[in-house]
């Protein structure tokens, strides 16, 4: 069987257990498309690879879930080559699996309705090195562009002792680096006992897991960042110095028509904390182009903050009306004056990722491989390995330049 895997790195995590799932419950030519809705272009693609698959394999079974199949189902069951469509609360159900044959076509359940996190105990990733593991899921926040709560339902935690298990399991079976990703990560804790924050589950996890050699944090929303996530961040080296920031915007007026709960420099404040507590760190960054009402002048806004707060990893999302959010009956912006924004955008996150990559010239670091002698450093910049590198493995050597987008590293010692 196969799965097929569009957008977060959730997504990825729970297509790892649908693929363990779905192997229990004895489907051998399946193909489940996991979706994504955060953008109407996801949506397009994920019908597209379907109808190639179709193509491709014409007696396959094909299941399409995940977020786009939980917010607009009848567009999947609509489409002659879907043979069952699965909500986001079936896709991780066993019992969904063992009676897919018996199973009404469409099923999706409301999960406004969830009231915890499915268990994903995946005890191995397909590729040994960079494992995933969700801490949270579902967002209480109504930001007017996201269809995304509707599709994962209400904030939940996963118990802190359940993460630090299942951190041993994956660090027991081989994993050298293990990310904690959630919808809306740092607004982790609140419904559990005691309310713990996301900085005491990242500072349990390294005490109680030390053999966990790299910990790294999915995207974050930088005014939800607790004082223990700040010092653990600061004191502790297998955290790793790279945050993926939710900014979305540059400009005031703008963040508040998207109901973000940050303005402009809390972000830029936010970077120059962190710099100042670790130097090394870089960031990365969600950002929308050409939201509705966005002048020339706020667009320059949101443009100067990649150089502002210093972003290197910059996600550039041309503005996408989803129907049912307050943002897509705003006044639009024209297809072109987007499309031509996003196109400034990218060309100035590639020119701040250059200018980083440039910066790590001459300097000595730790690469983590993953495969063909490609990995990432603690930054998480792209690295390639000039010689033998086994995947899994930490290679240690001195940056040579830069090539096709990549660190050129010259290995001083390798280490298992």
């Amino acid at each position: 069987m196969d799965v097929v895997t569009f957008g977060c790195r959730l997504n990825a995590l729970e297509s790892e257990n649908v693929r363990a799932l779905a192997h229990a419950a004895g489907h051998d030519d399946l193909v489940v498309v996991n979706t994504c809705a955060v953008t109407a272009e996801a949506v397009r693609q994920a019908r597209q690879t379907i109808r190639r698959i179709r193509r491709e394999r014409p007696n396959a079974t094909i299941v399409a879930t995940g977020c786009a199949a939980q917010t607009e189902p009848g567009t999947f069951a609509d489409m002659p080559e879907v043979d069952h469509v699965a909500g986001n609360g079936e896709k991780v159900s066993p019992s969904f699996w063992q009676g897919l044959s018996l199973n009404e076509r469409v099923v999706v359940s409301d999960v406004m309705s969830l009231s915890e996190t499915a268990e994903h105990m995946v005890d191995a990733f397909s590729a040994r090195t960079r494992a995933f593991v969700e801490v949270q899921n579902g967002c209480d926040h109504r930001c007017t562009f996201c269809i995304i709560p509707y599709g994962r339902g209400p904030s939940r935690s996963v118990p802190m002792g359940r993460v630090v298990d299942q951190v041993k399991r994956l660090v027991d079976s081989g994993h050298a680096e293990v990310v904690l990703t959630g919808v809306d990560l740092t607004s982790y804790g609140p419904d559990l006992p005691g309310a713990p924050s996301l900085g005491d589950l990242v500072g349990r996890i390294l005490t109680h897991v030390p053999d966990l050699a790299r910990l790294r944090l999915s995207s974050i929303d930088s005014i939800e960042a607790d004082p223990a996530l700040l010092d653990v961040f600061a004191s502790e080296p297998r955290l790793m110095p790279h945050l993926h920031l939710s900014l979305q915007a540059g400009d005031d007026m703008i963040l508040k028509r998207m109901k973000r709960r940050h303005l402009r420099h809390h972000a830029v404040e936010f970077c120059a904390d962190v710099r100042a507590r670790r130097p090394e760190t870089t960031f990365g960054a969600d950002i929308i182009a050409g939201f509705p009402t966005e002048t020339e002048a706020m667009f320059e806004r949101t443009l100067a903050i990649i150089e502002d707060c210093g972003l290197s990893h910059v996600h550039v999302f041309p503005f996408s009306p989803r129907a049912g959010t307050p943002a897509a009956r705003m006044p639009q912006l024209s297809r072109q004056v987007v499309k031509a924004r996003a196109a400034r955008l990218r060309e100035a996150a590639e020119a701040a990722m250059a200018r980083t990559l440039a910066g790590a010239v001459g300097t000595e670091v730790e690469v983590l491989v993953e495969d063909d002698g490609r990995g990432r450093t603690p930054t998480y910049l792209p690295a390639r390995i000039d010689g033998p590198a086994l995947p899994g493995t930490f290679v240690t050597g001195r940056v040579d330049g830069v090539v096709d987008g990549s660190l050129s590293i010259r290995a001083l010692a390798e280490a298992a």
